[in-house]
């Protein structure tokens, strides 16, 4: 119910006329005049109630008088009537109705009673109601009421003193809440002071307000009474305390700063009066030094006294917390004042209050932001921030170093003995921790004792614990605040980035006001000086902060303190990091990062900081903080025993629990904090590598962490599960981190790599993976912006898969693959397939490892390629140039499972991804493919990947039509790039179209395959090379044909040959373990020629079946000739296995088809295949070296692939093989074959080193026939004669004894060699062409005798090989490199019967008579005629006689034809010569001859005297007369021939040939007495010749008898009885003759000279021996026919 209200004004009036009643009562006797007034006082009340509607205000205005009996009942003094007055009186007050005067009025009367010591409480009271309920009293009134209060508070009497200073506290108050009123009340209107005038020393109050003028007053006063000076306005004061004065100025500049603040006058008292009070006043304090004694000073000094230290300690604090901005200097004088008041010396009380003052303002971050400003950031200011900071250090520090009196017992106490709560321990000093106040509360102890005067004890700890949270509240309020400002300028800047995206952002002066419109909170002032604030805030007081939190941390026994010291280290240092301040931020980290380490842990990154940290110099006065000591050891829980990392120290290190939490806090560091870190990234992780080491932790899969060893206990247990989880959080939170500190944390991942890799380097120690593995971890974290962290994460890895330690490198190359592979398994955005560059990126790395050497990378890099293949192999796209690269990049030296590694990828390659890689790929494909085939340490894999290049061509052979359309585009676009740079395009085969060149580089590679090291490889790769270039040639374009021919071609046969010409022709021993090498390959030289072998055969293959095709291109001759080139040189080498198969590929290259034997069944399959066959000699097969043809041979895989390939040319083509150049290119290299491999020998024959076989010659000259089909047109004399020289060459040549038996045929049988049946075959082919072709052909057929006969001669001497003796074959050594002359005989008589034959044919030819073809038949076959029973076989002169007989038969008539032509004058004596060789040959037949052969051979002597007398004497006029006359002699010796002595006397008969003789008679005489006589000279010649008979008989039988008397009884010799014989048989022959003659034929001499034998007969009969006696009877019988009567000479003469 309010005062005015209607009851309680009637009320109001009720109470007082009862109270003035009462007044009248008790004043009725003793106070008369009382009483009078109190009834007149009833009278006026009522009266002012019935007049006034307000009746509260009549009041008012009536007061004085209402009052007047009441105060007049307080004169009295009488104690219970001045109680009853002092009620109304407060009744009325509280009503509101007291006027001004009655106030005054009221006053007065209160003071009269006070003077007097009357109702002292109530006065009071009275006084408050007073001041309280109005405002109505002022001035002198008002300082009267005040000091009335104060000497209330003087007086003996404890619950006055109290309450009257309770009340002076209240109207103190009081006053100044009317100012605070009265301001407001005038807020609105501006008033302009008047000017001040004078110049006093106390500012004029003129311009004052009434309630401010009284404040004002009040505290001015206030300040002269504490100073001990009298008041100005509290007249009457008796006496003043200074404690009550500093407590009364210190609330009422606590409770208003806004009147000091807003009122200049007030900030002028502030200045002028508190301040320099407040210094005069602390002068004790600052010159007291506890300990010095006053004797020794000059002046007495007098004693700190702790009521007004702590009170003036009180005002400071509330000045510097409210006035800072207007007392700036005077601040820095308290702040540095207080700052000394924490010195040592100083006693332990006022250190403790000082200590709680810094508290309170550690409390208020703004307030020290000003400071900072103020002072620290001005030049020639004190450090005010910095020294409170380092002031708080040093006392912590001086605790621990200077124990003070009250410490000494618990000096030695045992840990814990104090009692075993928190403390901090260093150096043997305990000191307990308390609980001082609320964190961020500065509630301070001592500085509210009010009540006492003496100092009080400080308890053990106290001021450490103060000094503790002070600190910790420090940095808890500037982290918060800083902080704070951070985020809301980062917020404004990123709504200034929204709204101006291309503007940069700076903060601006005027932002605030921006900010107010969008209604935001404005607790952040930006200035642009904000950011040097902060710093200079965190530089002034970083190093005091570390150096008492270092110490405090290491002296900690309390988990929960070490929690707050490790927070606060974390906060600075996450709040330094923010402002970019490196070294503070590195230097708190360091501290965390050395109490996270054992003591003494040598670890050089945290040395080197704090060295440079300490180097700076920032020692705390004179105190320097050692930060880590080792006194801490033994009270601490060990949680782990483990291994250090570094070299020292040596032995086993112990980890606290201490050092865990401290790890902890380092985990949470890097965790929530790790964008701040930048540099110091590189401390932190050291700290914790080293940590995890000692702890024993390993990396494991993905790079996370595990236990390496078992660990004990349950708790310890979850300690390391709980390090190994957050160790993985730090790098999974490295994914919120921006790039810049990204690459912080990567680099100093990679250094603490290199440290480990150095650490690696020297020892066998095992190393260090954590940098590793968390680089992995890393990675694979932040693969969504892997691009921008890959090269300095990849490159430092690739340095590791280089450390000669195979443990790290294994990781290093662990760590790249998972990184590698994770990229790729990523689902980025945009994917990798459309992201081309970051692929390559990402491939990038693991191209890169081909370059390390050590096999376990290259190990690890095959596997990781082959697990991206499995796993991403279709989506590789333009990776795979990268991938090959790997897979390619082996090197011999590498080992086999490596390249077997390598090898798999290539298989999984070749079979499932070809169709999804690139056609740009392929030929890489190819390339590698070979690079495999290439190297030499698992041949198995060679020949494996030359398949592959089958596989690989098979492909390009079905897939063509894409591949080509593809490439093409490749290509176009290739182009267009080159053109705009205006450059060429580059690539290998480059005119040929692209897919061509693919074909190109496949073959190219096999082609290097063929020449490869290794015969195995050689074979197979030239296998391959001819099957697919037969297979799928029909896809190149005809111009890539010419370079297929030159460049792969060609280039491979030149390869080869070099290879094969200078083959090592060293043996090789069997190869590895047990595999047997055939004699026919067991040297290089014979195993490069199978190659040779296969290779030629391949490009002549390849000549044939695409002859049209090449035959297109325009230098197809010129290929031609070096492919005849190669042949030749193939065909001359001395090997017997390449010359024979040069001269194969010749002859298919000349598609010459040679009849092929039925045994010879691979050639009959071949034929059913269409294949033209291969001549295949028969012999061959059982040769020394393999057959030829095998089952796997080339042809039957070529036709197996591709049977149409192998067609003739279309009809009407045939005419494209006549070309005669290329025929004549053949003939010629025939020619050179054949010159050059039959030359002989020309030096001795030691040197001799190689004659062509058999079957290659036989070859050779099998070639002949077919060729001259092709250029018998323009064959010539000249060509005929180079071909005679090969022939006879070709025949000379001998066999080495080895070879014999399997070419020779038993010397026994007459049969021809294979060779020689060729040769014979050549002639025969060529004799053929001549006799059907023109005339002029026909001019050859002499030349071609001349070739027949040379080889008719080789009968009797066969022919020589240069200077070589070769031994008869039945002489030969079969196992001696002897050399064996073939036996000619056959041959020689074969070429007998052709030259018969072809005489036959020939005799009356132009040429054949002019060239006296039959002359030199006739002297050919002299010599063996000659030699008769001398020829090397008996055969031998029967053919050549039966021969002589048929050539004469044919050439005599022909020859008496052309007598006139001279052309045969010299035949007739040659042939003259032969049958006198013959038939008395100088040689004497064999001992061993039967009588039957004897006779035989008889018979053919007849037969040519026969001849003689059919075909020769008859035609004597045609014939030359000397020729006559020689026939004539022969047969004149032929009858009486005499023949050797040596036969037995039973054979004697026989062997006197003498049917030969009788026949030789015979002819004698019948050409004697021939009555046919055509001219007179030939009856001429047979007389003479009978007479020369006659003769001769008559001289042998007149010397017998002469020798038959002279001998006695001696036998004569059986020669000279043998011809006696003769003779006389002879003379019957001649006798039968003459007899059967016609008698007019016979000469009459010569009938003279046969009867003038008869006396010479006669005497014969004396001879002693019995068959001479025998033969004359024969010879005296026919004599009868002469014995009839002479006739008359008349008849004779008439005759």
């Amino acid at each position: 119910m309010s005062t005015s209200s209607p009851e309680a004004v009637k009320k109001l009036l009720e109470n007082m006329q009862t109270d003035l009643r009462s007044l009248s009562m008790e004043c009725k006797k003793k106070f008369p005049p009382v009483k009078e007034a109190a009834e007149s006082g009833i009278v006026k009340i009522k009266t002012i109630a019935a007049r006034n509607t307000d009746i509260l205000a009549a009041l008012k205005e009536n007061s004085s008088e209402v009052v007047q009996p009441f105060l007049m009942g307080c004169g009295t003094k009488e104690p219970k009537i001045t109680q009853l007055c002092l009620a109304a009186i407060q009744r009325l007050m509280s009503h509101e109705v007291v006027s001004e005067a009655a106030a005054g009025n009221i006053i007065n009367m209160l003071w009269q009673l006070m003077e007097n010591g009357l109702e002292e409480l109530k006065l009071l009271q009275t006084v408050l109601v007073l001041l309280t309920t109005n405002t109505v009293v002022h001035d002198d009134v008002l300082s009267k009421a005040i000091v009335l209060c104060f000497r209330l508070h003087f007086t003996k009497d404890n619950i006055t003193n109290n309450t009257a200073a309770a009340t002076v506290r209240q109207v103190v108050t009081v006053v100044f809440e009317r100012m605070v009123a009265e301001d407001e009340r005038f807020k609105g209107i501006v008033e302009q002071p008047p000017p001040v005038q004078g110049n006093t020393n106390r500012r004029s109050v003129s311009t004052l307000r009434p309630s401010a003028k009284d404040a004002y007053m009040l505290f001015q006063d206030l300040c002269q009474l504490v100073n001990a000076d009298a008041p100005y306005w509290l007249v009457g004061m008796t006496e003043m305390t200074r404690t009550f004065g500093l407590e009364l100025l210190e609330s009422v500049l606590n409770d208003f700063p806004g009147v000091f603040l807003q009122h200049q006058e007030f900030s002028f008292l502030l200045k002028e009066r508190v301040c320099p009070l407040v210094i005069k006043l602390f002068s004790p304090n600052i010159k007291f030094r506890q300990g010095s004694s006053s004797a020794a000073s000059p002046a007495p000094v007098e004693k700190p006294y702790f009521p007004i230290c702590m009170r003036l300690l009180r005002v400071v604090s509330v000045l510097i917390k409210h006035f800072y901005s207007l007392l700036v200097t005077e601040c820095e004088i308290f702040l540095s004042l207080l700052v000394k008041f924490l010195d040592g010396e100083k006693p332990q009380w006022l250190r403790a209050v000082a200590v709680e003052s810094v508290h309170r303002l550690c409390v208020q971050p703004h307030l020290l932001r000003s400071f900072c400003q103020s002072y620290d950031m001005k030049q020639h200011s004190t450090k005010v921030f910095r020294d409170i900071v380092n002031a708080l250090g040093s006392f912590i520090q001086s605790l621990f170093i200077v124990p003070n009196a009250g410490n000494v017992a618990a000096v030695g106490a045992p840990a814990g003995g104090s009692g075993s709560g928190a403390a901090f321990e260093y150096r043997g000093t305990w000191i307990p921790l308390m609980t001082v106040s609320v964190q961020g509360s500065a509630k301070a102890t001592y500085l509210e004792m009010l009540d006492k005067v003496e100092p009080p004890s400080i308890p053990e700890g106290y001021a450490m614990s103060v000094a503790f949270s002070a600190l910790l509240d420090l940095v808890r309020g500037i982290t918060t605040m800083i902080e704070r400002e951070l985020a809301a300028e980062e917020e404004a800047a990123a709504e200034f980035r929204e709204a101006h995206p291309d503007q940069e952002w700076k903060p601006q002066p005027g932002e605030n006001v921006q900010r107010e419109k969008m209604n935001k909170p404005r607790n952040v002032l930006f200035v642009s000086g904000a950011h040097l604030v902060w710093e200079e805030m965190v530089n002034a007081c970083w190093c005091g902060l570390l150096a008492a939190l270092s110490l405090l941390l290491d002296a900690s026994t309390d988990e929960t303190a070490t929690e707050n010291i490790l927070k606060a280290e974390l906060t600075m240092a996450s709040l330094c990091g923010r402002l970019g301040l490196v070294t503070p931020r590195d230097a708190f980290i360091t501290a965390i990062c050395k109490a996270s380490l054992p003591p003494h842990y040598a670890l050089t990154v945290l040395s080197s900081n704090a060295a440079t940290l300490s180097s700076k110099a920032y020692s705390i006065q004179g105190q320097n903080v050692q930060i880590i000591s080792p006194s801490s050891e033994s009270h601490q829980q060990v949680v782990a025993v483990g291994q250090p990392l570094t070299a020292q120290p040596q032995g086993t290190v112990v980890l606290t629990a201490k050092n865990i939490q401290c790890m902890r806090t380092l985990l949470n560091l890097a965790h929530c904090h790790g964008a701040v870190l930048g540099t110091s990234w590189q401390l932190v992780l050291a700290t914790l590598q080293h940590l995890v080491w000692i702890l024993g932790l390993k990396p494991g899969v993905g790079g996370a962490l595990k236990p390496g060893r078992a660990v004990e206990g349950p708790s310890t247990v979850s300690v390391f599960y709980n390090l190994c989880i957050e160790l993985v959080f730090i790098f999974l939170s490295s994914r919120y981190l921006d790039d810049v500190s990204l690459h912080h944390l990567i680099n100093a991942l990679c250094s603490l790599s290199l440290e480990a890799m150095e650490m690696a380097y020297g020892n066998n120690k095992e190393p260090s993976l954590f940098a590793v593995a968390k680089l992995l971890e890393t990675g694979l974290v932040n693969m969504d912006r892997i691009e921008i962290l890959w090269r300095p994460l990849t490159g430092h890895l690739l340095e590791v898969c280089q450390h000669p330690n195979s443990r790290m490198r294994e990781w290093g190359a662990e760590a790249l693959t998972a990184l590698i592979k994770a990229g790729l398994a990523y689902k980025h955005d945009p994917p990798l397939a459309q992201n081309q560059r970051l692929q390559l990126l990402l491939l990038n790395p693991l191209k890169e490892l081909s370059n390390v050497l050590h096999a376990d990378i290259r190990q690890k890099q095959l596997e990781c390629v082959l697990q991206i293949l499995q796993s991403q192999g279709d989506s590789l796209g333009p990776g795979w140039p990268l991938v090959l690269g790997v897979i390619g990049a082996i090197r011999n030296d590498q080992g086999e499972s490596l390249i077997r590694t390598a090898f798999q990828c290539l298989q999984l390659v070749v079979t499932d991804f070809l169709p999804t890689m690139p056609c740009t790929c392929l030929q890489i494909v190819v390339d590698v493919a070979g690079s495999f085939g290439l190297q030499n340490q698992e041949l198995n894999i060679s020949l494996t990947s030359i398949g592959l290049l089958w596989n690989i061509s098979d492909y390009f052979f079905q897939r063509g039509e894409a591949i080509t359309q593809e490439l093409e585009r490749e290509e176009e676009a290739l182009q267009k790039q080159a053109q705009e740079k205006g450059e060429t395009l580059n690539r290998p085969f480059h005119p040929a179209p692209p897919f061509d060149c693919l074909w190109l580089c496949l073959y190219a590679k096999l082609g290097e395959l063929c020449v490869d090291p290794r015969p195995a490889v050689r074979k197979s790769a030239g296998q391959t090379l001819f099957s697919t270039i037969a297979a799928h040639g029909t896809l190149l374009q005809q111009p890539t044909w010419h370079i297929v021919v030159w460049k792969v071609l060609f280039q491979l046969l030149d390869c080869v040959r070099t290879s094969s010409t200078t083959a090592d022709k060293e043996k090789i021993e069997s190869g590895g373990g047990n595999i047997l090498i055939h004699h026919s390959r067991d040297t290089a030289e014979k195993q490069w020629a199978e190659t040779w072998v296969l290779t030629l055969a391949g490009v002549a293959r390849i000549f044939n079946t695409r002859r049209y095709l090449l035959q297109q291109l325009g230098d197809f001759f010129e290929a031609w000739e070096v492919l005849l080139n190669h042949i030749q040189s193939a065909a001359l080498s001395k090997n017997n296995e390449v010359s024979l198969a040069a001269l194969k590929s010749f002859q298919e290259i000349l598609q010459i088809v040679t009849p092929v034997k039925d045994s010879d069944k691979a050639g009959d399959a071949l034929a059913a295949m269409g294949v033209p066959p291969v001549l295949i000699d028969p012999l061959s097969a059982s040769g020394p070296g393999r057959p030829l043809v095998r089952s796997d041979s080339l042809l039957e895989r070529l036709t197996r692939y591709n049977g149409a390939e192998l067609q003739a040319p279309p009809p009407g083509e045939e005419s494209a093989l006549e070309d005669s150049a290329l025929w004549w290119s053949a003939w010629n290299t025939w020619y050179r074959m054949g010159t050059d491999s039959t030359r002989p020998p020309t030096g001795p024959t030691e040197k001799l080193s190689f004659i062509p076989s058999q079957p290659f010659l036989t070859a050779l000259i099998q070639i002949f026939p077919a060729l001259y089909q092709h250029i018998k047109a323009n064959f010539s004399m000249e060509d005929l004669k180079k071909l005679g020289v090969i022939l006879h060459g070709a025949v000379s040549v001998p066999i080495s004894s080895d070879a014999s038996p399997f070419i020779l045929p038993s010397y026994t049988e007459a049969v021809l060699t294979n060779l020689q049946e060729a040769v014979l075959t050549a002639l025969d082919v060529l004799q053929k062409a001549i006799c059907v072709g023109t005339e002029n052909l026909q001019v050859m057929y002499p030349a071609i005798f001349e070739q027949l006969l040379l080889f008719v001669e080789f009968s009797c001497k066969p022919p020589q090989y240069g200077r070589m003796e070769t031994k008869h074959v039945a002489n030969a050594k079969y196992n001696q490199a002897e050399w064996v002359a073939l036996n000619y005989v056959p041959f020689a008589e074969r070429s007998l019967e052709v030259v018969v034959d072809l005489y036959h044919k020939t005799a009356c030819h132009k040429a054949v008579i002019n060239e006296k073809v039959l002359q030199n038949i006739i002297k050919t076959l002299r010599m063996p005629l000659s030699l008769k029973y001398a020829c090397p076989s008996e055969s031998t002169w029967k053919l050549a006689v039966s021969s002589l007989l048929k050539v004469l038969s044919i050439g005599l008539p022909v020859a008496r034809q052309h007598a006139s032509s001279g052309k045969f004058d010299t035949m007739w004596p040659e042939l003259a010569n032969a049958f006198e060789d013959f038939l008395f040959t100088k040689s004497t037949p064999p001992d061993n001859l039967s009588i039957q052969e004897f006779q035989k051979n008889e018979a053919i002597d007849v037969e040519v005297v026969q001849l003689i007398s059919t075909e020769i004497l008859p035609f004597a006029n045609f014939i030359p007369k000397d020729f006559v006359g020689q026939i004539m002699a022969m047969l004149n010796k032929g009858s009486i021939h005499s023949q050797s002595p040596s036969f037995t006397e039973a054979e004697i008969d026989v062997r006197m040939r003498e049917e030969f003789s009788k026949v030789c008679f015979e002819t004698l005489l019948q050409f004697s007495f021939s009555n046919k006589v055509s001219t007179p000279q030939e009856g001429y010649i047979s007389r003479m010749a009978l007479s020369v008979l006659l003769k001769r008989s008559q001289d042998v039988l007149r010397r017998y008898v002469e020798d038959e008397r002279l001998s006695g009884r001696c036998p004569l010799p059986r020669q000279q009885v043998t011809e006696i014989i003769f003779v006389l048989k002879a003379i019957s022959t001649l006798m039968d003759s003459l007899k059967k003659t016609q008698p007019e034929n016979v000469d009459g001499n010569t009938w003279a000279q046969v009867i003038a034998l008869y006396p010479t007969l006669v005497e014969c009969i004396t001879c002693s021996s019995s068959e001479v006696s025998s033969a004359l009877k024969e010879a005296l019988g026919p004599f009868k026919d002469f014995m009839q009567p002479p006739v008359s000479k008349v008849q004779n003469g008439e005759s």
